[in-house]
């Protein structure tokens, strides 16, 4: 079982930076691949970014490339995304994931089995 807490979210202006934060429970934090998801409203809710267990190993949705960075640090049970050079289209719910299995939060095709944060608004204003 898995806890996750995000934060740091907020209202931005376009161009700006943000940094997520997202605050796992357990010991095993190490053991699970951790992935950032967003969902806008009236849209379904995609992958970000992934890491993998040990940090490394990432991945990025084309959108996000370049400008966002995940990474996480094991032993305070947290994972990141700095987000730079924000856009209006960035605004969204984000959520953070876990999973045991690297591809499966990369492919962000099995949601119903992740572990989820409650979610963290971020807006982007132009």
């Amino acid at each position: 079982q898995v806890q996750l807490i995000e934060s740091g979210g907020g209202l931005v202006q376009a161009g700006g930076s943000l940094r997520l934060s997202c605050a796992a429970s357990g010991r095993t934090f190490s053991s699970y691949a951790m992935g950032w998801f967003r969902q806008a409203p009236g849209k379904e809710r995609i992958i970000v970014a992934a890491i993998g267990g040990n940090g490394g190993i990432t991945s990025y949705a084309d959108s996000v490339k370049g400008r966002f960075t995940i990474s996480r640090d094991n032993a305070k049970n947290t994972v990141y995304l700095q987000m730079n050079s924000l856009k209006p289209e960035d605004t969204a719910v984000y959520y953070c994931a876990a999973d045991t299995n690297y591809n499966k939060i990369r492919s962000g095709s099995y949601q119903s089995y992740y572990y989820w944060g409650q979610g963290t608004q971020v807006t982007v204003s132009s």
